[in-house]
């Protein structure tokens, strides 16, 4: 059955509702960070934001699995609710101001903690609510346009704190999470998906080895977009404006949106594609090793970005495939935790080593890259049913609809 395309999966019943909504509850993953950093440096002090932002980073990578697990084992509205009042209440305890640092940093927990699972949710949604040929379309589509939460919501944020301060960014944020969660669970659905029943394993989707061997190669992969960023602001400073750093990832960022949307005419390809993709990946950032000239800088930038939306895709597919029956939501939730940590780590070792130059920071990505694709060349060479036992390789842990 061929791909209906990128039009035919947006006239398809629902997928506009739920992809718009979750983009809408997910703002607060790139404004969230933003907000408690601006908040902290006027309210607080420069150390005591880089705890708040630490805080939320590190407890939303531990809380998201957790509760994409509950997912698994429940429903989605019940625990998309939940967690959504939590995560608000965080923002708003740290706005009030009244807290000191360390309240501040427990509130920013909290908030971080309670961060809905929507990205996992959704991507558990797709093998339900579009034809089987159509899902390959549904996840290039569905990593292009997570592109925008990164230039909207650190927008918002900034329109915020101009119009109402420092703790307008916090409240807006909680705001915007809580408004697309419940837009968001208002779609049949998302009220209809089930878990499938099977008795569970305590390890969850890290019981299987495949699995837990493609999140050393997405952690790697995050390590090399994150790193990125920091070398970039670090080529704006040499070339004598910082505010240049912004410009050029925006450039990263339309390539990425154009590599998803381009990437949705895609057939959806054998195992090998997905170390193809993560090898391309990891040639587009070597360029960037020349530093040229602004201008030249941002064009290079727009090229090393078409690649990702296309390894997240084929790594999305290959989650599907490996995840054990009732666990799918808590899957796609460890690979966007997995993806985190590298990128935190990835911009911690990127500000270690370019302060001995900008060459040494950009040449962490590409490194990054081709590690990533080695464990990639090692999960396609590797024959799924010696792990997984599924029986089809589109939906196999699929939510169940009941009802």
């Amino acid at each position: 059955m061929p791909s209906p395309g990128i039009r035919g999966v947006l006239r398809t019943p629902q997928v506009l509702w739920v992809l718009s909504t979750a983009q809408v509850g997910r703002l607060p993953s790139a404004s969230g960070p933003l907000a408690l950093l601006l908040f902290a440096r006027q309210s607080l002090s420069l150390a005591a934001a880089g705890l708040l932002v630490a805080a939320y980073t590190a407890a939303m990578a531990v809380g998201t699995p957790l509760l994409a697990r509950a997912v698994d084992r429940w429903r989605q509205p019940p625990v998309l609710w939940i967690s959504a009042v939590l995560s608000g209440t965080g923002f708003l305890f740290v706005a009030t101001g009244s807290l000191g640092a360390t309240g501040a940093a427990v509130g920013a927990a909290v908030a971080g903690l309670g961060t809905p699972p929507l990205e996992a949710c959704l991507r558990s949604l797709w093998p339900d609510i579009v034809p089987p040929a159509a899902v390959p379309v549904a996840y290039a589509l569905d990593v292009a346009v997570q592109e925008v939460i990164f230039v909207v919501g650190p927008l918002s944020t900034l329109l915020a704190v101009a119009l109402g301060g420092p703790a307008a960014g916090l409240v807006v944020a909680a705001l915007l999470q809580l408004a697309g969660t419940a837009l968001f669970v208002w779609a049949p659905s998302v009220r209809a998906w089930r878990g499938v029943p099977v008795v569970r394993h305590w390890a969850g989707p890290l019981r299987a080895p495949q699995f837990m061997v493609l999140l050393l190669g997405v952690a790697g992969t995050g390590l090399a977009v994150g790193g990125i960023a920091v070398a970039v602001t670090a080529y704006a400073e040499l070339a004598g404006d910082r505010h240049l750093a912004g410009w050029l990832l925006a450039a990263q960022a339309a390539g990425a949106l154009t590599g998803g949307l381009l990437y949705t005419r895609a057939g959806p390809g054998g195992p090998r594609r997905l170390p193809l993709l993560a090898a391309a990946l990891a040639l587009g950032f070597i360029p960037l090793l020349l530093t040229p000239r602004p201008t030249v800088m941002a064009v290079l930038l727009a090229v090393s970005g078409l690649a990702l939306p296309p390894v997240l895709t084929a790594i999305f597919l290959k989650v599907d495939q490996l995840a054990m029956p009732g666990t799918v939501a808590e899957a796609f939730a460890w690979v966007a935790t997995a993806f985190t940590v590298g990128s935190a780590a990835g911009s911690a070792l990127t500000g270690l080593v370019v302060a001995n130059g900008v060459r040494y920071g950009l040449a962490l990505a590409p490194v990054a890259a081709l590690l990533s694709t080695a464990v990639m060349v090692t999960i396609a060479s590797t024959p799924r049913a010696a792990t997984t036992g599924n029986t089809s390789p589109i939906g196999s842990a699929r939510g169940a609809k009941q009802g």
